[in-house]
């Protein structure tokens, strides 16, 4: 794995691996020893990977799965933001490298990267106080390049079987230099509302029927919008609205 020049020149390292246990918490322990980063972490080969409420995340190789670990990116409160950020980021790398997707590739709330509605990309981002220092943020990536998980709660595809031969080590360095010019867009949270209007002209299901899990209760309704701290208002069936700052989302009922 390489870093683009343009990170590089940003002062953004890389540590790469041929099989970890999970890139995230891989980052988020050197946090805990003192890394501040910016500091990219890569596998092969995940044995412990994890997505969203700690599902398993099935890491097989010819994938790509990668870790940007930040300290302090921006006021606590703005840190949710970063899910839109990446997302995009993740949307543009792709593109670069299969732009004859830009019609079929959309961003599913928050932050998964669907190919004909299917989920080809998925982002978990973890974060912690590490003994008083700065909050650590691990936004961690994964991208179905050659394989995607034969059964899952959500469709899945992998860009080989959309048939685009797209290596992670040609992935990366693109998704390393998408990341730093988001980054720079979103400026800790100053340039939410430019990232919330280019999420908005790449989502998926907007203006349709979503189907929304909150726990134990579930939603459906009309994706009408996001308000300005990106959370989902949901037009129920009885014309009231929902806010939801988090929750699993399906296009049509759960």
């Amino acid at each position: 794995m390489q870093l683009d020049p343009a990170a590089i020149d940003a002062r953004v390292r890389l540590e790469a691996y041929d099989a970890l246990g999970s890139t995230n918490e891989v980052a988020l322990a050197r946090a805990r020893a003192g890394e501040r980063g910016p500091l990219w972490i890569t596998a092969a080969r995940q044995t412990a990977g994890r997505g969203r409420r700690g599902r398993a995340w099935v890491s097989e190789p010819g994938n790509l799965y990668a870790t940007l670990l930040l300290s302090d990116p921006s006021p606590p409160q703005r840190a949710p933001e970063l899910s839109f950020v990446a997302a995009l980021a993740v949307h543009d790398a792709i593109l670069r490298l299969a732009p004859a997707l830009a019609a079929r590739a959309h961003i599913k709330w928050p932050n998964d990267v669907l190919v004909d509605g299917a989920k080809a990309a998925g982002i978990l981002i973890e974060g912690e106080s590490v003994s008083g220092r700065p909050t650590a943020i691990a936004v961690g990536i994964g991208i179905n390049c050659a394989s995607h998980p034969p059964a899952t709660a959500f469709p899945a595809t992998d860009l080989a079987g959309l048939g685009f031969a797209v290596a992670p080590q040609s992935l990366f360095p693109v998704l390393s230099a998408t990341m730093l010019d988001r980054l720079a867009q979103w400026d800790g949270g100053d340039g939410f509302a430019s990232i919330r209007a280019d999420w908005l002209q790449r989502a998926g299901g907007l203006g349709g029927r979503l189907g929304v899990l909150l726990g134990e209760e579930r939603l459906e309704g009309c994706f009408e919008a996001l308000d300005h701290d990106g959370r989902l208002i949901l037009r129920l069936d009885d014309a009231s609205a929902r806010t939801i700052a988090a929750g699993d989302v399906f296009m049509g009922a759960p």
